[in-house]
């Protein structure tokens, strides 16, 4: 039976209506970093999709880096989601929620009273970072975290897993993508740690120059190849503790992790090891049981592409559902369906005009172009209002 994007799918526990997945996508609504009920409206508009993620939303004080982005750790915050799920859910739609910690993606006047901007390193990211008191401002040099400041993190992720169930959420997606912070401990030009969660140049350096017998060689090949895994191991170490503590919370069959391999955004880069982690990181998250993987591929935009060998890797190894994204259409998504290179496909932009995007898609009308700059300004002219 050919497999399209208005085929049903089941994802953990949950039955989807069909196999379209609206993207998170950041959109600065949340006034005071609370949901509301513009954003109730906005998302109830989109339930038609067989599954709604939503924008990034903090775990954490620390984490709220952009202007306006709503949080999940105050009660207020759980009521204001509450009402959002609960608009979906009246609509008929099922809804995740994105949990994003900006990391070192921050500026401190978008941060509440008391805070710290955290990262794995002291390094800053490039660029700067729009804030409503000061306009566009550089981004600075974070505090680089403690065990104690890993082991609170953690428990934040944890705490605002449960707070996303009891706000009526289906399900959690960890942003482990776009380089955030989960993101920035994965990789190594954010990542200069050289302990058990980091893969500093102490650890990833390739052997000194092979002289000798050829046992000397050898052995340095081997030295070699232990310190690229004992790397891995340790890059990988703060997503998979993350995701092992949220399941354990709410039920593996309600998280799911996006991740972006080959990613350059805030300043990501690849490195020789790419796709050995990524490798190594399905593998923990499949002993996890997490329900869904969802890879970036913004090549579409002008990214660098995805490794396709990666990415079938994943597919291939992945035991959970695999969400296609990056630039896709009609026709496009039901070739990779039928193909079974994924399970469900994400649209984002798309979504962002045109509320009623699935019955387009199913009727073949044409879609509405977005408004660019009103991307992540308050109010409803080109959020609600399309």
């Amino acid at each position: 039976m050919t497999t399209t994007l208005f085929t049903p799918a089941t994802l953990g526990k949950l039955t989807l209506k069909n196999r379209v997945v609206m993207a998170p996508l950041t959109r600065s609504r949340a006034i005071g970093n609370i949901p509301n009920g513009l954003m109730e409206k906005y998302y109830r508009m989109r339930a038609d999709a067989g599954l709604i993620i939503t924008e990034g939303t903090s775990p954490s004080p620390n984490g709220l880096g952009y202007a306006r982005i709503p949080g999940m750790f105050s009660d207020a915050q759980v009521q204001g989601w509450r009402r959002v799920t609960d608009g979906v859910h009246q609509a008929g739609g099922k809804i995740f929620v994105q949990l994003m910690h900006t990391g070192r993606v921050s500026h401190p006047a978008n941060l509440q009273q008391g805070t710290r901007i955290l990262a794995p390193s002291a390094l800053a990211a490039p660029g700067e970072m729009w804030t409503d008191s000061s306009g566009q401002q550089p981004l600075p040099i974070p505090v680089e975290m403690s065990e104690a400041d890993i082991a609170l993190t953690i428990a934040e992720y944890t705490a605002a897993a449960k707070h996303a169930i009891d706000a009526g959420f289906d399900g959690i997606e960890l942003h482990g993508a776009n380089g955030y912070l989960i993101d920035q401990f994965l990789n190594t030009v954010s990542n200069r740690r050289t302990d058990r969660w980091g893969g500093g140049s102490d650890t990833v350096r390739e052997a000194a120059v092979r002289e000798g017998s050829p046992a000397v060689a050898a052995q340095n090949d081997e030295d070699a190849q232990a310190r690229r895994d004992r790397s891995i191991e340790n890059r990988i170490r703060f997503a998979v503790e993350i995701a092992k503590a949220s399941a354990a919370a709410v039920g593996a069959e309600r998280i799911g992790m996006r991740i972006s391999p080959y990613g350059v955004f805030n300043g990501m880069a690849p490195d020789a090891e790419m796709d050995a982690m990524y490798e190594r990181l399905i593998a923990e998250l499949n002993a996890i049981g997490l329900v869904y993987i969802h890879v970036v591929d913004h090549s579409s935009m002008g990214a660098p592409e995805v490794s396709p060998a990666l990415k079938a890797k994943i597919r291939a190894s992945f035991k959970g559902k695999y969400i296609l994204s990056g630039g896709y259409d009609l026709a496009r998504a039901n070739a990779d369906l039928d193909a079974q290179r994924g399970d469900l496909v994400a649209f984002g932009r798309p979504f962002i005009a045109n509320p009623d995007l699935v019955q387009k898609l199913t009727n073949g009308k044409d879609l509405v172009a977005p408004d660019f700059n009103t991307f992540y300004t308050p109010g409803e002219k080109g959020y609600t209002d399309y």
